[in-house]
């Protein structure tokens, strides 16, 4: 016989006094984290253990709080953790294209960076200063003056002899000019010359090539002095400038011995910058003034930006591991960026333009990251395998990789990675990587599996109120008082459809509270009392509920027939669930059967016009099963029965029907009729026992809805595996009814036990002859069978006789 449930069967209220407070701002803020142990266990093996390839993956579905959870335990572990190295890149003197790495200790970098800012500075005020001093101009004039001297003696030599010899030589600014003397000593005017016989001019002539010829000697000669004069010059200005750099650079080296790497940079760059030195002085003797800002300017463009120090990643002083969530994984914001400048028409680029990635901040540390968006950004999960695999991380242009940008990139050095990687994602996800990425296994080998639900003892509802208080202390909501903290546990447990667990989706309650919250402030509230939690699920119900309501009103218009009183032959009310979103109800539908003489076969409609998916046509078949083995032990089942969801336009799955199915089959075998206040919800195996399905406080809440809507009758009810009576979480509405005698919920766990409510007549057992009572359903379930048999047996003589003749 079914079992009639009790209005505490159908909800598990929660009772104030286990929570241990009254209003939650009593509470202290809970810092551990509940029902998620075997996550827990895990994240923390993972994260614990140095060995290759012992990444995390954590896997659940949205809401559960798996990013907070894992950001809790990472960030108090990290703490604990040695703070990483800070890392720069230089300038490679020798080979621009490939910049230099620098490992410096936490906050060093940032030391090393001004350093290096620092003797910039200094240098561009020393070396003017030290070109301006006495000392260089006094060797500078020396050497100059030797030039001269040498010139001067040179010249005045070549001069004499040639006056002696009746030529003049005139120098300007021009070149040299000759021109022949008169006995007088002046020079010869052009008339006078012309009067001259040939002989005396060829004379005059060969004298002039003569001392010209010498005087392009003497040239050349001092073209080589000039030359020598250069380089001496320049030696002095190398000389000086090493000197001060050389003070300078060794200051900066006394502070990095431990850093053979700097020391090695530092040495190029003091060779750099003496060989540069006239850039600076460029700069500052120049025709234009510069002012601060833009000596700035200059530092960060041109000869300056050699000595930069672009500090990748720098680190504070015992400050722990780093923990980096990466909520945009592209490539670039993974593995870092090479950028560009323009610069006369085509980019450049250079040491001081490499940006770092989450790998760069995270190394030494932790990194977050969602698979989802990793696996559907090009290249990422690719580069980030191979990044884990090698255990550096370096830095590519994609431009330059497939060719997309003609112009010179870098390469520069690599960096050691060391990082636990943590994907956070769907278990689909995982479970399509395990099986298609065989690389996936060797370096994610640690799962962490998220619960949903955890179970609903009294410590758990009071750390579960515990929870709630945190909750509404962290994000700054009005504070619960005990029966509105009640009220949201006992929803937690309506989230998971069972009142023996609770939902460890978190989100949920959140958007509770906050719903809640604003409800309680626009009122005027100060404290969240349990109708503000009533309103707030009421209100997130309607505000998704158009599509029920016009589903609900074709019902009650006839338009969608549904009968909720009286009796018919072969007719029940089955209930299926709509999910639509973020909305899920369950609505009446109407299923009927027709039996006749036939071979012994179920005609599933559904199927046949290939609507019925394939675990519903499991159940129809599993009833041809039952009937056979139930009813048919000693002769052939001659049946054909029909059985269709009536005015069903789209796809039918699930096997929640199959119980409602066969009492219509039992009906129209019966011949008597079905009880139309009463639904039937439930699967059916072959040894006719009931089994638990889904959605079951939607569809009783569904069925309920349409009678009240209908006003058909005063007696309704639902028919509930009993499988399922530990699920029930039912809405006040329906609870009051149940207490009113209005509205019944039977749970049962065989077919026989609901036979009696449904079909008005006991189902019957068979007796030790293997009868069945006289007038029992399944006695006349088993006679109409025999008939049917038996017609059929006679029509196969029939044919056979017809054959014979």
């Amino acid at each position: 016989m079914a079992e009639i449930l009790t209005v505490e069967q159908i909800y598990k209220s929660c009772s104030v006094g286990v929570l241990g407070f009254k209003t939650t701002d009593q509470v202290s803020p809970l810092e551990e984290i509940i029902g998620q142990k075997r996550a827990l266990d895990a994240i923390r093996f993972g994260i614990g253990i140095e060995r290759k390839g012992y990444n995390l993956y954590a896997m659940g579905n949205s809401g559960v709080g798996k990013h907070t959870v894992i950001e809790r335990t990472l960030k108090k572990r990290a703490k604990r953790m040695p703070t990483p190295s800070d890392w720069c890149y230089v300038n490679n003197f020798e080979d621009p294209r490939k910049p230099i790495v620098l490992e410096f200790t936490p906050g060093r970098g940032k030391v090393f960076q001004k350093d290096m800012e620092k003797l910039v500075d200094l240098f561009q005020s020393v070396v003017p200063a030290l070109f301006e001093s006495d000392e260089y101009r006094q060797k500078k004039q020396a050497i100059l003056d030797r030039l001269n001297q040498i010139r001067e003696a040179y010249f005045s030599d070549i001069q004499k002899r040639a006056r002696e010899d009746g030529i003049a030589i005139r120098y300007s600014m021009a070149g040299y000019t000759m021109a022949p003397l008169t006995p007088e000593g002046k020079v010869m005017p052009p008339e006078m010359f012309q009067a001259l016989t040939e002989e005396e001019k060829a004379r005059i002539q060969e004298r002039i090539k003569q001392y010209r010829d010498e005087i392009e000697s003497v040239s050349q000669k001092l073209i080589k002095e000039s030359e020598e004069t250069q380089k001496e010059l320049k030696s002095l200005e190398e000389g000086m400038i090493k000197n001060a750099v050389g003070d300078m650079i060794e200051k900066i080296k006394e502070k990095y011995q431990d850093h053979p790497r700097v020391i090695a940079y530092l040495e190029k760059v003091e060779e750099d910058m003496v060989l540069n030195a006239e850039y600076f002085l460029q700069i500052q003797q120049g025709p234009m003034m510069f002012t601060d800002a833009m000596q700035k300017s200059l530092k960060r463009s041109g000869v300056f930006i050699r000595y930069q120090v672009n500090l990748l990643v720098s680190h504070k002083e015992e400050e722990g591991a780093a923990v980096i969530y990466e909520d945009n994984p592209t490539f670039a914001n993974i593995f870092g960026r090479i950028e560009y400048i323009s610069y006369m028409g085509t980019l450049v680029t250079n040491f001081s333009l490499i940006k770092p990635g989450a790998l760069h901040r995270a190394n030494g540390g932790y990194l977050i990251l969602d698979a989802r968006k990793v696996l559907t950004e090009p290249f990422v999960w690719d580069g980030l395998k191979r990044m884990v695999r090698s255990g550096e991380i370096r830095i590519e242009a994609l431009s330059e990789k497939f060719s997309l940008m003609s112009t010179v990139s870098l390469e520069p050095e690599t960096i050691p990675l060391n990082v636990k990687i943590v994907l956070v994602g769907e278990r689909l996800l995982y479970y399509l990587l395990s099986n298609f990425d065989p690389e996936f296994k060797e370096l994610f080998k640690v799962t962490a599996d998220f619960e949903e639900r955890m179970d609903r003892s009294e410590e758990a509802v009071r750390l579960y109120g515990e929870m709630i208080a945190t909750i509404a202390q962290e994000e700054k909501l009005l504070p619960l008082d005990g029966e509105a903290t009640c009220r949201v546990i006992e929803q937690s447990s309506r989230l998971v459809s069972d009142s023996e667990k609770l939902s460890t989706h978190l989100q949920s309650i959140v958007d509770l509270l906050e719903e809640a919250d604003f409800i309680a402030r626009e009122s005027g509230s100060k404290m969240i009392t349990k109708d503000k939690i009533e309103a707030a699920i009421e209100a997130k119900r309607a505000r998704s509920s158009r599509i029920e309501e016009e589903i609900f009103e074709e019902i009650k218009r006839d338009t969608l027939m549904i009968d909720t009183a009286g009796e018919v032959v072969g007719q029940i009310n089955g209930i299926s669930v709509v999910e639509m979103g973020d909305i899920t109800f369950g609505r009446p539908v109407r299923i009927t059967a027709r039996t006749r003489l036939g071979k012994g076969a179920i005609v599933d409609i559904e199927r046949e016009v290939k609507l019925g998916g394939p675990i519903h046509s499991k159940g129809v078949m599993i009833l041809s099963s039952y009937l056979a083995s139930r009813y048919a032990r000693e002769f052939r089942l001659s049946l054909t029965a029909t059985l269709v969801f009536e005015q069903s336009y789209g796809p039918v799955e699930g096997d929640s029907a199959s119980a409602a199915e066969l009492y219509t089959l039992l009906s129209s075998l019966s011949d008597l009729p079905l009880n139309q206040s009463v639904a039937v919800t439930g699967s059916v195996n072959q040894n006719g026992e009931i089994q638990a399905v889904g959605g079951i406080n939607e569809k009783i809440e569904g069925f309920f809805d349409i009678c009240r809507l209908k006003k058909e009758g005063k007696k309704h009810g639902v028919m509930i595996p009993s499988a399922n009576v530990k699920h029930l979480m039912l809405k006040r509405e329906v609870r009051e009814a149940v207490e009113k005698g209005e509205f019944t919920i039977y749970a049962i766990s065989h077919i026989d036990e609901g036979m009696e409510v449904m079909l008005g007549r006991p189902a019957g057992e068979r007796d030790k002859k293997g009868k069945f009572p006289k007038e029992s359903v399944n006695a006349l379930v088993e006679a109409k069978l025999k008939r049917f048999s038996k017609k059929a047996q006679m029509r196969r003589k029939e044919r056979a006789g017809d054959e014979e003749k």
